[in-house]
């Protein structure tokens, strides 16, 4: 098995661990101050300024002048250096804060004094909006004697006076304790059911025999009732559950509830407005994910920023981007594409599974009984190309695939027709960081047979799809993927190197069967060549089981090609049992779901939940869809509408992992601009965005402070600083748009 991961950010990048503000308490015996003079009720020393930022004594306190002007936040701060942490050990870092004129926001952090300057903890309030006192716990991840604690407050237009008093860092203090609030106990999908498909809840309750419950509309009269059906522990969760089914309900409207057991669930909504919005909007994603141009703030209301990466102070750009040392001693233009998640990244590897299931997306809608291709139509998704007469999702992936086709190894070069791996910063960055503020040098990363092949599926795919709307593209995309899959053919083995994580994901991949079958698929359906149908066929996974219980990703491509030769009209011998080998599959899924409390299709060995379990959720669900499509059945249709459940709200945590969707919804997600937690100058991820979902492997140190011995469903938390439960990422939201697109078609 190749081993599931996305980036994984060093502690360079991240920060820290627990956010939770708690109330100022008494020292205790064990507790210890690593600050001097916080109180400053003599003397400002030893803090420090920045040039051009003086401080001085005013009733008890250290005030600063921050002249305006400057560009960034650390360009005008006060701190103090030499600071002592204990790795593992828990601190109060408290203080007074307050702006004149108010609501200014002040970074405060605990940090590596001297370069790389790591920042392992920090807080960003808005002053004077909830008080001038503030204090927090976090768990230091390092051993150090050269820690700082900063208050940065640079940035602003105009000069302005920060004060502090009684500054403190408090260590030895007892760690908090987290407790997740689940809200109402009767667990429902808070974005909506469809009047004429599965409505399905969970309560989560002592009680062992069923229970009376009631569908309440939003005047709170009861519009249909039933009882309960007990199902004893859900493993997911460790709760004893009951389920509930009121999908003989067939009205319409907003602000309906269900009650049991003394419960009110959040309100929802039946009709189909929710999937139509969450269709486009999982889409419109994308835009605000570009590298290479402006965001137009018109086209996405409080998103709007410069480029990133074009080589315009101070970034370094992404227009003629060098070889790591010793990869190659040439230049590439590799701007535009999509940045991976929450860092300036870009890979080939997961933005060729994001393209192909945003393609698939629209294949489906021109192939399958429920497919509306019109939903995807020309101005659609509110994009600069918006009006050029070409389906927008197709503009849209357009962007990430020029980008593709840039990381090809040109003619005359050492492994010409292979793809680098990625490109990315040298180092890693911190939070938060606009794409055009990133100074970090950029580099090519090698070229691998998965990148390669990634560039060759994917480019097959669009040369059939784009050839109604821009033949020469289509026919340049033909002609690149045919080049890539000849390199690959030559380089077979060339993996990427599992160490190769600074500054960006490594990706690690040490079989390629799955992508050459993948590729040699797509080149299949899109030529009808007999080559490629002779690799297809003569491939071993061509008649292996390769629909496994945590479904397929950028590191399991070989459902990917088997989805494509079942749906994809083509004259492939024995299609017959490709399309069998896909509704077997969905009964396996389909069983999966069933047997689950949360009715969700995902039920990982031993209860570990992976890295982005989200997606695979929805990526089992996309199986069991398209055996709908091949079929017709009803219950294919209904399993798969109903998985949609589990990420609006229907599981453990009682909260929507779309943001913008459902009364509680995750909004923190991991990112460097959508950072709104850190500064509240920046917004939070865009409606429509998924977070990564639960992830038993809790890898960063937030989440490790926090959800220790968690449980399956719980281990994740809405925080910014938990990129191993909380990112986004460009493949999720590929997942959610396929699903989310194909439950709208089913309104």
């Amino acid at each position: 098995m190749k081993r599931r991961r996305t980036a994984l950010l060093s502690l360079a990048a991240l920060l820290a661990t627990a956010l939770t503000a708690l109330p100022a308490g008494p020292a205790g015996a064990d507790e210890a101050e690593q600050l001097r003079n916080g109180t400053f009720d003599t003397t400002t020393e030893p803090w420090w300024t920045t040039t051009h930022t003086t401080a001085s004594l005013s009733d008890g306190r250290l005030c600063a002048d921050v002249p305006g002007g400057t560009a960034n936040r650390w360009d005008a701060a006060v701190g103090q250096n030499d600071v002592t942490l204990v790795k593992g050990e828990s601190y109060r870092f408290s203080f007074k804060a307050s702006g004149s004129p108010q609501d200014h926001v002040v970074r405060a952090i605990v940090g590596l004094q001297t370069a790389p300057y790591d920042t392992w903890y920090e807080v960003s309030p808005q002053l004077s909006v909830s008080g001038d006192t503030y204090a927090y716990t976090f768990t230091s991840p390092v051993d150090t004697t050269q820690a700082q604690v900063a208050f940065q407050a640079g940035g602003a237009a105009d000069p302005w006076r920060l004060c502090l008093d009684d500054v403190s860092l408090l260590g030895g203090v007892p760690p908090e304790v987290y407790r997740p609030d689940t809200g109402p106990r009767v667990r429902v999908n808070q974005a909506g059911y469809l009047p004429a498909g599965p409505k399905n809840a969970t309560l989560v309750t002592d009680a062992t025999t069923r229970l009376p419950w009631q569908l309440r509309n939003a005047t709170g009269k009861a519009v249909a009732h039933g009882w309960t059906v007990p199902r004893g522990t859900d493993a997911s969760s460790g709760q004893n559950v009951h389920t509930i089914d009121f999908g003989a309900f067939r009205g319409r409207g907003t602000g309906y509830t269900l009650v049991a057991d003394g419960e009110t669930s959040r309100p929802f909504a039946v009709g189909t407005a929710a999937y139509e919005h969450l269709r486009l909007d999982s889409l419109k994603y994308y835009y605000t994910q570009r590298s290479g141009i402006a965001i137009r703030d018109d086209l996405r209301p409080g998103y709007g920023r410069a480029a990133g990466h074009l080589n315009t102070a101070p970034n370094q750009g992404d227009a003629d981007v060098p070889c790591q040392p010793g990869v190659c001693d040439y230049t590439l233009d590799v701007t535009g594409g999509w940045y991976d998640a929450g860092d300036h990244g870009k890979y080939v590897v997961n933005g060729g599974i994001s393209t192909w299931e945003l393609l698939s997306t629209y294949e489906r809608s021109l192939l399958a009984r429920t497919g509306e291709p019109g939903r995807l139509g020309d101005g659609s998704l509110a994009l600069p190309e918006s009006g050029n007469k070409v389906p927008d999702i197709l503009d849209e992936a357009r962007w990430e695939l020029e980008f593709l086709l840039k990381m090809q190894v040109p003619d005359g070069q050492p492994l010409a027709g292979m793809a680098h791996s990625k490109v990315h910063d040298a180092q890693w960055t911190g939070l938060p960081l606009l794409p055009g503020d990133d100074p970090q040098k950029r580099e090519l990363h090698a070229p691998t047979t998965q990148a390669t092949l990634n560039l060759a599926a994917t480019a097959a795919q669009a040369a059939r799809l784009y050839r109604p709307y821009d033949r020469a593209f289509a026919a340049r995309a033909l002609a690149a993927a045919r080049k890539a899959w000849a390199a690959a053919l030559a380089h077979p083995e060339v993996y990427p190197d599992p160490n190769d994580g600074t500054g960006g994901g490594a990706y690690p991949d040490d079989n390629a069967s799955d992508e050459f079958y993948w590729a040699a698929a797509e080149l299949y359906l899109t030529t009808g060549e007999k080559q490629f149908a002779g690799h297809v066929l003569s491939s071993p996974l061509h008649t292996a089981d390769i629909f496994g219980p945590t479904g397929f990703d950028w590191g399991h491509t070989a459902a990917v090609g088997r989805l494509d030769l079942a749906t994809v009209p083509s004259r492939l011998p024995g299609r017959d049992k490709v399309r069998r080998s896909v509704i077997d599959a969905a009964d396996r899924y389909l069983a999966t779901a069933g047997a689950q409390p949360y009715g969700m299709p995902y039920a990982p060995d031993h209860n570990l939940y992976d890295w982005g379990s989200n997606a695979q959720v929805l990526n089992n669900a996309h199986v069991i869809a398209t055996a709908y499509d091949l079929t017709g059945a009803a219950k294919y249709r209904d399993a798969a509408v109903q998985s949609m459940d589990y990420l609006l709200g229907r599981n453990a945590l009682n909260i929507s992992y779309v943001t913008g969707y459902g009364e509680v919804s995750s909004h923190h997600q991991h990112s460097r601009w959508y950072a709104h937690e850190l500064d509240p100058n920046l917004p939070d991820p865009p409606r429509g965005t998924l977070a990564g979902g639960p992830n038993s492997g809790i890898q960063d140190p937030y989440a490790q402070s926090k959800l220790k011995g968690c449980t399956g469903q719980f281990c994740y938390i809405d925080d910014i600083q938990s990129w191993s439960t909380n990112e986004t990422a460009v493949n999720w939201n590929a997942a959610l748009a396929w699903m989310a697109s194909f439950t709208a078609d089913q309104g």
